[in-house]
């Protein structure tokens, strides 16, 4: 993954939905709850042509690509596009926050995990694999939100993310890479 940081510029449609971000945080309600209220506020930009700028669409054929598009100055929250080359694909993690994405163009998959208790140690269990297309928004908020994104299609996909962290200071919302499991099948 490569990261390129928040320019000066921003879109009106980028600077509306941070403020709408901000208001749903500054609630200070339980993460999941937090989560919740973000993704009804991203929805209505997903798709929407002018959010992003020319550079901020651009990938890196080495691997996915963030673009850190807005960091809040309390470090409440940052807003990241990542652009996804095809086949282009995540390790199996978790995050240090709760987080809301959506897809922006094309289509991501995602197989999601549980961590399952085993004598000493512990081991993954795939428990669904999700297509997620344009438009799609879904929410977690840890524990139990371990999972590996890629891009199946042949075309590049854009997901936005809104984490509850400040990623400009950490450089990922990842806590955790786990192992990809034995047999990864479902």
């Amino acid at each position: 993954m490569t990261t390129a940081y928040p320019s000066s510029r921003v879109t009106a449609p980028l600077g509306a939905f941070v403020d709408g971000v901000r208001e749903a945080v500054g609630r200070g309600l339980p993460p999941d709850v937090t989560a919740y209220l973000v993704g009804e506020r991203l929805a209505p930009y997903l798709g929407v042509p002018d959010l992003l700028a020319p550079a901020e669409r651009e990938g890196d054929p080495d691997g996915y690509r963030q673009h850190v598009l807005h960091a809040e100055p309390d470090g409440s929250f940052s807003v990241v596009a990542l652009v996804w080359l095809p086949g282009q694909r995540t390790a199996v993690h978790d995050h240090v926050s709760w987080c809301v994405t959506g897809v922006h163009e094309g289509e991501e998959h995602e197989r999601r995990y549980r961590l399952v208790p085993d004598g000493p140690a512990s081991r993954l269990v795939a428990v669904e694999d999700v297509i997620n297309p344009r438009g799609a928004v879904c929410g977690f908020a840890p524990p139990g939100d371990i999972h590996r994104v890629w891009n199946a299609c042949g075309t590049k996909a854009i997901s936005l993310h809104v984490y509850g962290a400040d990623i400009v200071r950490l450089g990922s919302s990842v806590r955790r890479v786990y192992e990809a499991p034995v047999v990864d099948d479902l």
